[in-house]
């Protein structure tokens, strides 16, 4: 799962600048590489995989299992809709924060990467 989170910040990283790609996309990609670095921390650390896309939800059961998560990462859930509502060709009001989509998504594939495949 970490190396899935890894593939959507690739992605990510590589999408958000063109103009002509649609927020819908970057928020997206933004959205499933924070939820697959959380579930690949909470799964190493023995938390139950819930197959849900509430970033909150992660946060909270990461939290639970005293992974130490930074502001980017506790503070991600507004990428939450980006999944969910947007799948189904709805709206949001505000326009997505790329650069701040990145920093967050960029911030838990570290985490999950660090935590996966810690140094020796």
């Amino acid at each position: 799962m970490a190396r899935r989170s890894r593939d959507d910040l690739d992605a990510l990283v590589a999408l958000h600048e063109p103009a002509g790609i649609a927020d819908a996309i970057i928020g997206f990609d933004a959205q499933q590489a924070v939820e697959k670095a959380l579930k690949a921390a909470i799964v190493n650390a023995g938390g139950e995989l819930h197959r849900t896309h509430d970033l909150r939800f992660l946060v909270k059961q990461a939290s639970g299992l005293a992974i130490v998560l930074p502001k980017e990462v506790t503070e991600a859930q507004w990428l939450t809709p980006w999944a969910v509502e947007l799948r189904y060709d709805e709206h949001l009001e505000e326009p997505l924060d790329r650069a701040l989509a990145v920093q967050a998504a960029g911030a838990a594939v570290a985490i999950a990467e660090r935590l996966v495949a810690p140094d020796d």
